[in-house]
């Protein structure tokens, strides 16, 4: 044989070797937990700040590993730019190839409605509580308390609506109208982040973004959701989509809760002070 034949076979052994090496790491690695691997995010009780949640995502999406990230959304909303926030995450997740799938549970309205939509699919019960698409600005006014407290309360400001929103005081019919531009604006942009995550015209949602709940089968009538089931039946779809076909790894962080947080936090400046919030009112 000769000596540059023998040197071509000897490749071509080698290249072969080398080509049936790479597939059976590739089966093996496709069947890694990694490799099939769903995280579930919990976003549970009112929104009152983006930063865990935001964490959460962005850590996820920088994670290779992870195939998909499921939303389980319990929550009657909060602040409109906590709210924001979390939504502008969970569209550069998308952008970034994350399927993103969201799970309604008991109560997914108004800002919990708002991160919904950019999902590649929103999956509610049929008796899901959503919707209440809107905003809503509302503050105690207490002068009449303080004037029988016998207590005097003193502003010195630059200009006439510095201290607009003031518990202490009545809004005046200019500020009336002042708030109500603002509030018809941060309206404005919830009803474009509908749109642009469900890809629905203006036309279409505005019948239904009155601030009304409705029930997740009703959603789904108005293309406001994808599917009705249940968070068992929202990880397969989301496996479905990640083209996982066996049982996917899920894995999600253990939930912090502070009592005070949850008591006073920013829940405490909403009282007394005119925040626009994407909040819906439940009986």
């Amino acid at each position: 044989m000769k000596k540059s034949t023998l040197i071509i076979l000897i490749v071509c052994c080698v290249l072969a070797y080398l080509l049936i090496i790479s597939l059976i790491l590739l089966k093996l690695t496709a069947n890694l937990p990694g490799a099939k691997t769903i995280a579930v995010v919990e976003v549970e009780g009112v929104i009152i700040d983006s930063k865990d949640i935001v964490r959460q995502i962005k850590s996820l999406t920088k994670n290779p590993s992870v195939k998909g990230i499921l939303l389980r959304v319990d929550t009657p909303g909060g602040g409109a730019s906590a709210s924001q926030e979390i939504y502008s995450e969970i569209k550069k997740a998308k952008a970034k190839g994350k399927k993103i799938v969201v799970s309604m549970g008991a109560v997914a309205a108004s800002g919990g409605y708002y991160i919904s939509c950019p999902a590649d699919i929103i999956v509610a019960n049929p008796a899901t509580m959503t919707g209440s698409i809107g905003v809503i600005i509302q503050y105690p006014i207490i002068d009449e308390l303080m004037k029988k407290l016998g207590i005097k309360y003193e502003v010195i400001k630059s200009k006439e609506h510095k201290d607009i929103g003031s518990p202490f005081r009545q809004l005046t019919d200019k500020e009336k109208q002042l708030m109500n531009e603002m509030t018809t604006d941060v309206y404005n942009q919830f009803v474009d982040a509908i749109s642009e995550g469900r890809n629905l015209p203006k036309e279409k949602i505005l019948p239904y973004a009155d601030g009304r709940i409705f029930s997740g089968r009703q959603a789904q009538n108005y293309g406001l959701v994808d599917s009705l089931g249940t968070y068992e039946d929202a990880i397969k779809i989301t496996a479905n989509l990640c083209g996982i076909t066996s049982d996917p790894q899920i894995i999600k962080e253990r939930p912090k809760f502070s009592l005070t947080k949850q008591l006073f936090s920013r829940s405490f400046n909403w009282l007394l002070s005119p925040s626009p919030l994407f909040l819906c009112h439940l009986p």
